[in-house]
């Protein structure tokens, strides 16, 4: 990989040169076969051990996420070494936690005093090491732009955070089950386990651009609201003692949740990835200006983003929060100050206007699966399909916004900046859906709130 700007003729022929051309996949290798193999026996082993606790449905999402992961590892190879990787970790810590002995069985309190639990594998522990990891990536990122070895070592902290993160959620799976039969549950509950979730999703989607487009100069621009997410996931962890596993609400105790939730973090991480990338569009285009008034309503808009953790985090105004908007305006008022040399690094404004349409496209077609499966898990679960909840209602408005955005680009030919200002204004909108509405609003979703 390289940091130079590419056009797109150049980085397709260099995917194809290099066997690595996205779309045009051969037949499934040996590899591929082997490893479809293994998600189906493991699928068919947890069908035979918990298939008493698991109801058709769930049998089928089991089913689905075996096929469904195989397809995806066949199709970016590198998600396999994770999956592989990130399984075999957490079996290991399931395996500390029943000192030995069967697999089905475990104490939690061995987490305090295991030293390989304790310092690397329980939940909690592998969680702060993906927050460590995902801060100490931005920054090689940034450096990145002066140093490639800083850029490659970005990467390799980007995954080695994503393969934590992955590791932590898996065992904390294990751990709700260990506290009791009743509080075991999917990590996709809470705000805390969300975060978790939108960190390694907009990550993931991240790298596998890396890759696709052969460039790191996007890192620093991504990572830095999976960064922003690391700084609100702490905060919220060690305030609220969010960390603790606790059991479902009723309305939660539902195999919709499996599939909406995750559904529903792809759209908000590849949004957020197509605003980072919307950002590094703008910086691009004004990379050689030197009017001062041009660059105004970017700063402001920045300005404004790095703020609204300082709005959510806290209804006071909080140490905490106004020196993370301090530094986040500084770093904004930094990247405009050297807008000169990082353009210079990143892709054409072709590539960059190309993955933030990808993004926008791939997390609109999720959001919008996701909004149909909320709406059928509220017919179940309350007996109507809509009752413009407000995060329903917000639901709806981030929804209108990126089918808007598509609506503009597909029949308008929206381009450019005009394109590259919406996309990064709809990560107000959408943040706000996300935090804003379980801070300031109440109603049935209020099970997320801060």
């Amino acid at each position: 990989m390289t940091d130079t700007t590419l056009n797109a003729p150049m980085w397709q022929d260099i995917m194809v040169s290099s066997g690595d051309s996205r779309g045009h996949r051969g037949k499934p290798d040996w590899t591929d076969i082997a490893f479809f193999v293994i998600l189906v026996a493991g699928a068919g082993y947890a069908l035979s051990a918990y298939g008493n606790y698991m109801n058709y449905y769930e049998k089928v999402i089991l089913g689905g996420a075996a096929l469904g992961f195989s397809w995806l590892a066949w199709l970016w190879r590198p998600l396999r070494t994770l999956m592989i990787a990130s399984g075999l970790t957490a079996l290991f810590a399931i395996w500390l936690y029943s000192n030995g002995g069967p697999l089905d069985q475990g104490d939690i309190t061995r987490a305090s005093h295991v030293f390989l639990l304790k310092y690397l594998l329980s939940s909690q522990s592998a969680i702060l090491w993906m927050c460590m990891l995902f801060a100490l990536a931005t920054i090689c990122y940034w450096v990145g732009f002066a140093s490639k070895t800083a850029a490659w070592m970005g990467t390799f902290l980007t995954w080695g955070a994503v393969y934590a993160g992955v590791t932590g959620l898996l065992v904390r799976w294990r751990e709700g089950h260990l506290l009791g039969p009743d509080i075991g549950h999917i990590p996709v509950s809470n705000l805390y386990e969300v975060f978790v979730l939108f960190c390694l999703i907009t990550s993931l989607f991240y790298l596998y651009y890396e890759r696709r487009y052969v460039t790191r100069a996007l890192g620093g621009f991504v990572l830095l609201v999976v960064t922003s997410a690391v700084v609100f996931l702490l905060w919220y962890s060690f305030t609220r003692d969010a960390f603790q596993i606790q059991p479902l609400v009723p309305a939660l105790k539902s195999w919709w949740m499996k599939l909406h939730v995750p559904a529903n973090f792809i759209g908000y991480g590849t949004f957020s990835l197509a605003a980072m990338v919307g950002f590094a569009y703008l910086i691009k285009e004004h990379g050689e200006t030197r009017s001062t008034a041009k660059l105004a309503p970017l700063f402001l808009l920045g300005a404004v983003l790095c703020a609204e953790p300082f709005v959510f985090g806290s209804r006071e105004f909080s140490p905490l929060w106004m020196l993370y908007f301090g530094i986040g305006a500084i770093i904004v008022g930094a990247i405009l100050a050297f807008r000169g040399p990082i353009s210079r690094k990143l892709p054409a404004l072709e590539v960059l206007d190309d993955i933030m349409y990808k993004a926008i496209a791939v997390g609109f077609a999720f959001f919008t699966l996701a909004t149909i499966l909320g709406a059928l898990w509220a017919a179940d679960a309350w007996g109507t399909y809509w009752q413009w909840d407000p995060k329903e209602t917000w639901a709806l408005i981030v929804w209108l916004n990126y089918a808007a955005w598509l609506h503009m680009r597909l029949m308008k030919g929206l381009r450019g900046p005009a394109a590259a200002y919406w996309a990064l204004g709809g990560l107000l909108v959408t943040s706000f859906a996300f935090l804003g509405v379980n801070m300031f609003l109440s109603g049935l979703h209020s099970y997320g709130e801060l």
